[in-house]
């Protein structure tokens, strides 16, 4: 793909976000930003700064810290792009702190245990089949996007919800809608209409009994008080977008990138039993999440000789940190039969993604199912001719057509 220099203001500081010009490698800005050490500052689009980490020690460590917190509406916190300004008060499971994020996550667990997720294997193997069926009855050119992990990943999340089979083509339609809004304006009719229609499945869940996540919550911590039922909405809205976008990104990248390195998926089809571990490379090598490593100082840090003041935003890009070569020998190549590291696809620490397990389980039996069923699988055009997600978003592209 065609590298650009890397971006600085009119004082010679580094510009963040860097652009983006491939859809499955960090931006090319990243490597003279490591080059300028452990700790630099960054400008954002507003001319606020931010401290840079590049090191993937010092991000663990970081990650850790009661010092840092995730609160968007706190001062200083790195707002990178406009379109965070209107969501700084929309309150997650992401935006939570110390006992009030552990309370919350306390609450979800149960439905994310490995008892759990395995006992969903089944259902995921089902939701899978009946996808790649569809997708082999359509005619190609398909936006493997649109026409596959997009429903495949809803479907996931439909099924962990415990959202009614007659009202998920509803559900769908609204939160691809959402998913790829590119502004506030477009955003703000499909999210209404899902907040509604959680709102009332949950108030009509409040008496009934099942495993389903929504059915859980409402009898369990609603009905007691323990969670408020606009809580338990936001709870599946953050579950919605998180389980559906940045899987779908997953699938459908990682399979692009599967046939740009043909090499490596011969390795994966004469030896199935490492597709657990490629899925492990695709997550440390893509990090759709890149942007997830974003908190405010609360109290002062010192870190390499530097005091990073109370107030400052910190910025941990996790695609940096997941090339880190001092971890990673070679992180830019692709290889699936590496040792599996602990890279921060899922995040690092108290905010680590919740459903990691299950999205694990997802993308092995997705990755396989499109080994063993389509061999002949290929690009419909060069990865170069797509449009690359914008920089301050999840690792991604809009569409990815594919024929077979």
């Amino acid at each position: 793909m065609t590298e650009t220099a890397p971006v600085s203001d009119e004082a010679g500081t580094f510009t963040f976000p860097q652009p983006r010009t491939c859809p499955y490698q960090p931006p090319a800005g990243y490597e003279p930003l490591r080059e300028q050490g452990p700790l630099t500052k960054v400008t954002l689009y507003d001319g606020q700064q931010a401290w840079l980490v590049t090191r993937h020690a010092d991000a663990r460590e970081l990650m850790t810290d009661t010092r840092l917190s995730s609160e968007r509406s706190s001062d200083g916190f790195p707002i990178i792009t406009p379109r965070l300004l209107d969501a700084r008060g929309f309150r997650t499971l992401v935006t939570m702190d110390g006992a009030e994020h552990s309370m919350y996550r306390r609450m979800l667990i149960p439905d994310f245990t490995i008892k759990r997720t395995r006992a969903m294997r089944p259902d995921v193997e089902r939701i899978v089949d009946e996808c790649v069926d569809r997708l082999l009855a359509s005619t190609p050119p398909v936006d493997l996007i649109q026409g596959f992990a997009s429903e495949l990943s809803s479907r996931v999340v439909f099924e962990l919800l415990g959202v009614p089979q007659e009202d998920q083509a509803f559900f769908f339609a609204r939160s691809a809608q959402l998913l790829q809004a590119t502004d506030t304006k477009q955003s703000e009719g499909p999210l209404a209409d899902l907040v509604d229609y959680l709102d009332r499945l949950v108030a009509s869940r409040g008496e009934a009994e099942g495993t389903w996540l929504l059915d859980r919550l409402a009898g369990e911590e609603v009905e007691k008080g323990e969670l408020d039922r606009g809580d338990l909405v936001r709870m599946a809205i953050q579950l919605l977008v998180t389980g559906q976008g940045t899987t779908a990104q997953m699938i459908a990248l990682g399979t692009a990138t599967l046939l740009e390195h043909p090499d490596q998926m011969e390795v994966l089809r004469k030896d199935p039993s490492g597709v657990p571990a490629a899925v492990e490379e695709l997550l440390r090598y893509l990090t759709i999440a890149d942007m997830a490593g974003l908190r405010v100082v609360t109290e002062d840090i010192e870190l390499h000789g530097q005091v990073i003041p109370a107030g400052s935003g910190i910025i941990l890009p996790f695609a940096l940190l997941n090339h880190d070569p001092e971890v990673y020998p070679d992180p830019h190549r692709f290889d699936v039969t590496r040792a599996p590291g602990q890279h921060f696809a899922f995040g690092f620490g108290p905010h680590n993604c919740i459903a990691q397990g299950l999205a694990r389980l997802e993308l092995e039996v997705t990755f396989r199912s499109l080994l063993e069923r389509i061999p002949t699988l290929r690009l419909d055009v060069p990865l170069s001719e797509l449009r690359v997600r914008e920089a301050a978003d999840m690792q991604g592209v809009y569409e990815l057509p594919v024929r077979w």
